[in-house]
């Protein structure tokens, strides 16, 4: 990447942030988050309590890359096929027609995921993963952008399936909403509407690919990548830890810190873009002993203390 390159690249991204900013107020981070995982061709994961703006999140960043959105309400007699889609027998052509299912959009938005059975979520997590979808041994690309957004209601428990740590992992970003601050929380109540309405788009869901492949060309220094490495082998090693970051964990967090240096207008990762999206990239990928989990202690805990911990290098750039 060229310094005009990642100028341009930072423009456009914060041209991005600011129209879906219009739709979610006081969000900044968050919206910047979001756009990370999708320019970082990866998918992002809201734990949050219900009425905080997810669904206007998915909605405002479709309608800025000019993509499409659907939107899955998990339930646990929610089938496969309902997400995928099916093949059905036409008996006007004597053939078998492929009508694909809501995961065939540029942003999905999977509410709820966890109150899902294991079998479904595990057809939403292969198209995740694959980026297509086979239907009795036909393959169908999702297309590009895609993103799926999937929520969790970390309160109500009952009657859901916990997303187990291996399908945990496949998720690039896990972060909140929360509720807007005072202000911005007026603001939306003196509206009383969906501002996701007329959003303008800023960008072709083309141009979101040449800005993902761009990304991807961002210098990384083998330091920083070292550095990446005794981060996430340090959360292996914690004693609080039963199961600690993989190495598809430190891919992710390098995915991400290409695109947040790129977005600073920068065409070199440095290790405080590493530090600012270790939480988001690695906590969720954690797996507490059991006396550390019954005495309280969180997974962001542990990272912080990893972080801390584990010093950063020095770079010295020309």
């Amino acid at each position: 990447m060229t310094p005009e390159q990642s100028a341009w690249f930072a423009e456009t991204f914060e041209t991005l942030s600011e129209n879906v900013g219009r739709a979610l107020l006081g969000k900044e981070r968050t919206i910047r988050l979001a756009l990370t995982a999708m320019l970082a061709e990866g998918h992002l994961l809201l734990e949050d309590a219900p009425g905080t703006g997810k669904t206007s999140l998915a909605k405002a960043v479709a309608a800025t890359v000019q993509g499409s959105h659907h939107r899955i309400q998990f339930t646990p007699d929610l089938l496969p096929s309902d997400v995928t889609g099916v093949t059905i027998y036409d008996q006007s052509t004597h053939r078998f027609e492929f009508h694909p299912g809501p995961v065939f959009a540029s942003v999905v938005l999977a509410d709820e995921i966890n109150r899902a059975s294991p079998k479904t979520q595990a057809a939403l997590l292969e198209v995740m993963e694959e980026g297509n979808v086979t239907v009795d041994g036909v393959t169908h690309p999702v297309g590009r952008p895609f993103m799926v957004i999937a929520t969790q209601n970390p309160i109500e428990q009952a009657g859901t399936y916990r997303l187990p740590e291996a399908q945990l992992d496949r998720f690039l970003i896990k972060t909140s909403l929360g509720y807007p601050d005072r202000a911005s929380a007026v603001e939306i109540m003196a509206g009383a509407k969906d501002r996701t309405l007329n959003l303008p788009a800023r960008i072709t869901t083309q141009a979101v690919g040449t800005m993902a492949d761009l990304a991807q060309t961002v210098h990384i220094d083998a330091s920083v990548l070292d550095y990446v490495a005794r981060l996430t082998e340090a959360t292996r090693d914690d004693a609080q830890t039963a199961l600690g970051a993989s190495v598809r964990g430190g891919l992710a967090l390098v995915r991400c810190a290409k695109v947040w240096a790129a977005a600073s207008g920068r065409e070199y990762v440095v290790p405080d873009d590493i530090k600012d999206l270790a939480q988001p990239v690695l906590a969720h990928r954690l797996v507490l002993d059991s006396e550390a989990e019954f005495a309280g202690v969180t997974a962001e805990q542990v990272l912080a203390r990893v972080l801390s911990d584990v010093a950063p290098p020095v770079l010295r750039v020309a």
